[in-house]
């Protein structure tokens, strides 16, 4: 019987880690390559060249060119003379971006009823000749805090106090009102709404009156 061949030698210990580890470090450098840079560059790129307004951050612009705001994130109205916004949940600074949230309070903790009690009382000492009931979105914040939105409703409550304050037809605020009501997307993906920021730099283009500071304030530098 012949005597079997000795088993080949085994390769040296790194030998066999080097041969594991190159194709796996190969894939995490060609991965990395794709998914950190060539994608999202090549994605900024195609998203600056098809949708340049949306890709900067949907900034607002007034007629000089300054920046005062973005459509997607709301700003403090404060006064008679301009549209309120809805509440903002994101600590002492309204609509900051740095900390968007909601409040985080359930329907029934105590402390949700009496917030809304107080903004409710709150609008209806802001919009004495309103009788109705109040609009839910004047009394709670956005799930972010940053929502730019209010209902047509909210919007509507609050012309009888712009238009006194600003000695202005109530006619003549209803119809700006109506050109900035929003429909729903497609016409079935959500409701209508007013973009409060817009809104106002429509007024303010109207009365010839600067907007107020906390509006020029919060706006972001121009890109």
């Amino acid at each position: 019987m012949p005597a079997s061949s000795p088993p080949p030698p085994r390769p040296p210990l790194a030998s066999t880690m080097l041969a594991q580890l190159r194709p796996a470090c190969t894939a995490l450098i060609a991965l990395t390559a794709i998914t950190g840079v060539l994608y999202p560059v090549g994605m900024t790129l195609v998203a600056r060249a098809l949708f340049p307004r949306q890709a900067n951050g949907s900034l607002l612009r007034d007629p000089h060119g300054e920046v005062r705001g973005s459509l997607l994130i709301g700003q403090p109205f404060t006064g008679p003379r301009w549209f309120h916004s809805r509440p903002s949940a994101t600590g002492e600074t309204p609509y900051d971006p740095t900390a968007s949230g909601g409040s985080n309070l359930g329907p029934t903790n105590p402390a949700l009823a009496t917030l809304v009690a107080d903004r409710a009382a709150a609008v209806s000492k802001d919009n004495a000749t309103h009788t109705g009931t109040i609009p839910i979105d004047l009394v709670t914040a956005s799930g972010s805090g940053l929502d730019p939105h209010i209902s047509p409703a909210a919007a509507l409550l609050q012309v009888p106090r712009v238009a006194a304050a600003r000695g202005l037809a109530e006619q003549t605020l209803q119809g700006l009102l109506d050109r900035h009501v929003e429909p729903a997307v497609f016409g079935i993906l959500g409701c209508p709404r007013v973009n409060v920021l817009q809104l106002n730099l429509a007024l303010e283009s109207l009365s010839g009156v600067n907007a107020p500071g906390p509006s020029r304030a919060s706006a972001p530098p121009p890109p």
